[in-house]
């Protein structure tokens, strides 16, 4: 039986299982060959390929459903995928397809991966086998993918559902504080988290969307007059991710602190030699900070 510890530290090693496995789940959005499966399958682009790729666990999703699971992108981009997607290429087809080139640019970045599968694969199995489901589809879809032959295939598909019960859980508490997609990504970017260019454009969102949503924002006083961010929006936006890393902190109630633990300290080495590569850009949209960072 785990022993009781004070949630704060328990969420802090949510953040850090976070740090330690967004890197390894990221390569699908930025390791070259990762990135041309949509072209390779004959799909119009990088972002018809995502689209399909992320949302391929649940089935041929229509494009309503796939806006609300994903939460942040404007449901036109969304529908300029989906379900056009779906006359091209099975949603199998491309599952197939994603883990074979994510374990491929895994084993590339760490060599010596297949070695540390082998103790971090029964350990993080745990994790996502003990997970409750209720309310998040994606992590749902996702633990049903991780029985995988090949180890490292198996380990990114474990670190992709650890990422998406994250990431539901943070959907889930952007909903509980009424920002809708536009709006937390506009509060984010105005923290200095993402660059906003760059996040607006990646999420589909249009200048008079993105301008509306600021506008909402100075309402309730999250953001200035120049579209900063207030002592009040800051606050917000640390409120968000301590109550994000808090519902994570779910994940861990398997293992008590010292395993817990353990997994993190096999984990580093290996998100070490990924952060190393440099395929992943900082800062970056889909807002990992560097493990390094204070």
């Amino acid at each position: 039986m785990p022993t009781m510890e004070p949630p704060t530290a328990t969420a802090q090693r949510a953040r850090s299982l976070w740090l330690m496995t967004e890197p390894l789940h990221a390569v699908c959005y930025f390791d070259d060959r990762c990135r041309a499966l949509g072209k390779d399958l004959g799909l119009r682009g990088f972002w018809m390929g995502y689209f399909a790729a992320r949302t391929a666990p649940l089935g041929a999703v229509e494009p309503a459903v796939a806006t609300a699971v994903l939460g942040v992108f404007a449901p036109g981009m969304v529908a300029r995928a989906l379900p056009a997607a779906w006359s091209v290429v099975s949603p199998a087809h491309v599952l197939d397809e994603r883990g074979t080139r994510a374990a491929h640019a895994l084993r590339t970045l760490a060599p010596d991966l297949d070695r540390s599968a082998a103790a971090l694969l029964p350990r993080l199995q745990t994790l996502v086998d003990a997970a409750a489901d209720t309310a998040r589809p994606l992590f749902a879809a996702n633990r049903a993918l991780c029985d995988h032959a090949d180890p490292v295939e198996r380990l990114w598909q474990l670190a992709t559902a650890l990422r998406e019960f994250r990431g539901e859980a943070h959907l889930a508490v952007l909903a509980d504080r009424e920002l809708d997609g536009c709006e937390a990504l506009v509060l984010t970017a105005a923290t200095g988290r993402v660059p906003t260019d760059s996040m607006r454009e990646d999420r589909g969102w249009t200048e008079e969307e993105w301008a509306a949503a600021a506008d909402r924002l100075r309402s309730r006083d999250l953001l200035d007059a120049q579209g900063n961010a207030t002592a009040p929006g800051l606050h917000e936006r640390t409120h968000i991710e301590q109550e994000t890393d808090r519902l994570a902190a779910r994940l861990l109630r398997p293992l008590a602190p010292t395993e817990a633990d353990d997994l993190l300290e096999l984990l580093h080495p290996v998100v070490r030699h990924v952060l190393a590569a440099d395929v992943l850009p900082f800062p970056n949209p889909i807002g990992l900070p560097h493990p390094d960072t204070p």
